[in-house]
């Protein structure tokens, strides 16, 4: 692996942490008069995008430790933004989806959050956004691939 012996100045970790940084505080100002979070926002989306998840799937998904998303699990059931039912042939995982109600809630946020992505890219010509897309989704690729591979 080849490493750049002059990193430019912040590094590229701090700048996007900064705008993970402001992207969650801006969600979170913007997803608050649905009630939810950011993280809440997130799982549900996952849910949304890939269907019925077991809580440990959908914590992996949603970058939260397996206790966090736990009680946030527990949080959405109770709003009954989710519902879940034992997996067949495995009575002891529990499989979380969307219910109607969280459906309904997701396209109640959906012009809020367009809001935000539209302002993150709005000086950005299309082929720049097409760019800056890409190079995120190989950038996380590459260090996805780097923390499995340090798993025990």
């Amino acid at each position: 692996m080849a490493f750049v012996s002059e990193p430019e100045l912040p590094l590229t970790l701090y700048l996007v942490k900064r705008l993970e940084l402001v992207t969650r505080a801006l969600l979170d100002d913007a997803l608050r008069p649905f009630g939810l979070t950011s993280l809440q926002y997130t799982a549900l989306t996952v849910l949304e995008n890939t269907g019925q998840l077991s809580s440990a799937q959908l914590a992996r998904r949603s970058f939260l430790r397996a206790q966090t998303m736990h009680e946030m699990v527990l949080t959405l059931e109770k709003r009954g933004l989710i519902g879940r039912q034992p997996k067949d042939g495995n009575r002891r995982i529990l499989l979380a989806d969307l219910t109607d109600a969280g459906r309904t809630l997701l396209a109640e946020c959906e012009p809020a959050v367009h809001e935000l992505e539209h302002a993150l890219l709005a000086d950005l010509t299309p082929r720049q956004r097409e760019v800056f897309r890409d190079n995120l989704r190989k950038r996380v690729a590459v260090l996805s691939q780097l923390a499995e591979s340090r798993q025990p």
